[in-house]
């Protein structure tokens, strides 16, 4: 989620009010300047006290109110923030912003934005359902709103269906795309994550320490950023990022073929998969038995993907790969840059505290074509993704203009 932007959260009266709280605290965590309004019912269910403790902000609740250089308090936040987000929107306030209606603090906000607006509905079932609450959510989607689903199961009320809030990290989501830039949009990006496993038996395999996490915040990242994202992906413990075609493999071979057969219709890809080098000769179909002996495995080559995708690019097409290196890692960087033929080449050194495998964060180098380096110092994983694909959106654009 791009950081750094003023958000302001209105928060209206239901039971869902709570989570509002969860909410703010997140992105505040991720570097966002938050300002909350509440309607004097949402007060009911959690105190302003909470979101002036998370945010080290005032929390606005009254409409007729200016600030200390006599600005209009309402207006100066619907004009100056990045983002209006209404969670929970409940029937109420939706009926008054679609029929234009302003008799509160966070009523009036959404009549005076400026910037995009995003409701997160949460309210009974039967309320939800009713006629004239879907009316009013399609004439604000038709209007240019911006609308979060709302989630199903039991709700507060006790009955069970489509009503309550969605949960905070589909919420997040939905508001990292709305921040961030839709410089990818029109163009298909092909992302592989995570290792491979080869067989040795039912029971066993050979694989590598890869969490997948840097690949999963790519093909997060280059869906914010509005590319159609393919994700193929190794075995992880990894939910699949929303938005994204996901595709799981297993083996080596199995990832070749899955990469080969989307490359054609790829702009860019990135293959931050750590792929198996080698596989077992043979693979036994039962369990092999423990005989007390040496046991010797014969092992052949896998395919390199990057290699042979280095020889099928277009000039039209970026292809970017990844070493994980534990020494001498610029010689070996550059000399993978060249002989795969590759327009970038991420490095990083997975001895350093924070860079190894299974970390949220990294630490890495961007090697060019042009014998440029890029340092990045240790930031999130998803960070480091915007910074990739900044630079792939940098590079397309000097193509271009060279053309």
């Amino acid at each position: 989620m791009p950081a750094g932007k003023k958000i302001t959260v209105g928060v209206t009266g239901g039971i869902a009010a709570y989570k509002a709280a969860e909410l703010v605290s997140s992105l505040v965590k991720a570097g966002h300047d938050v300002h909350v309004a509440m309607t004097s019912s949402a007060c009911q269910f959690i105190a302003p006290l909470t979101f002036e403790a998370l945010t080290g902000n005032s929390v606005h609740t009254e409409l007729f109110r200016t600030g200390t250089a006599g600005e209009v308090l309402h207006i100066n936040l619907a004009q100056t923030a990045d983002l209006l987000v209404i969670a929970p929107a409940t029937a109420n306030i939706l009926g008054k912003a679609a029929n234009a209606i302003a008799d509160d603090i966070v009523s009036t906000l959404i009549m005076a934005a400026s910037c995009p607006v995003l409701f997160c509905p949460a309210m009974n079932v039967v309320m939800y359902e009713n006629p004239l609450v879907q009316r009013n959510i399609a004439l604000l989607k038709q209007t240019g709103y911006h609308f979060v689903e709302p989630g199903e199961g039991r709700l507060a009320c006790g009955a069970t269906g489509k009503g309550r809030l969605a949960e905070v990290t589909t919420i997040l989501h939905n508001i990292s795309k709305l921040l961030a830039p839709h410089d990818l949009a029109g163009l298909t990006v092909l992302v592989t994550a995570g290792p491979t496993r080869e067989s040795l038996d039912p029971v066993r395999y050979i694989s590598n320490r890869s969490s997948g996490k840097m690949g999963y915040a790519l093909a997060r990242a280059a869906a914010l950023r509005g590319a159609r994202v393919i994700l193929v992906s190794g075995p992880t413990a990894l939910e699949p990022p929303p938005d994204v075609e996901f595709i799981p493999v297993e083996t080596a071979d199995q990832m070749f073929n899955e990469v080969t057969r989307a490359f054609g219709g790829a702009d860019v890809i990135i293959k931050a998969a750590a792929v198996a080098d080698y596989r077992p000769v043979t693979v036994s179909h039962q369990k092999i038995k423990k005989s007390g002996q040496e046991m010797i495995i014969e092992l052949v080559p896998n395919p390199d993907i990057l290699a042979e995708l280095g020889r099928r690019k277009t000039s039209q097409q970026l292809l970017i790969g990844f070493a994980a290196e534990t020494n001498n890692l610029e010689q070996y960087a550059r000399e993978k840059l060249s002989r795969k033929n590759l327009d970038l080449l991420v490095a990083n050194d997975i001895t350093m505290p924070g860079a190894g495998f299974d970390y949220d964060t990294n630490i890495v180098r961007i090697f060019g074509p042009h014998d440029e380096v890029e340092d990045l110092p240790l930031m999130d994983k998803n960070t480091v993704a915007h910074k990739i694909l900044d630079r792939v959106i940098e590079l397309r654009k000097s193509r271009q203009g060279a053309v």
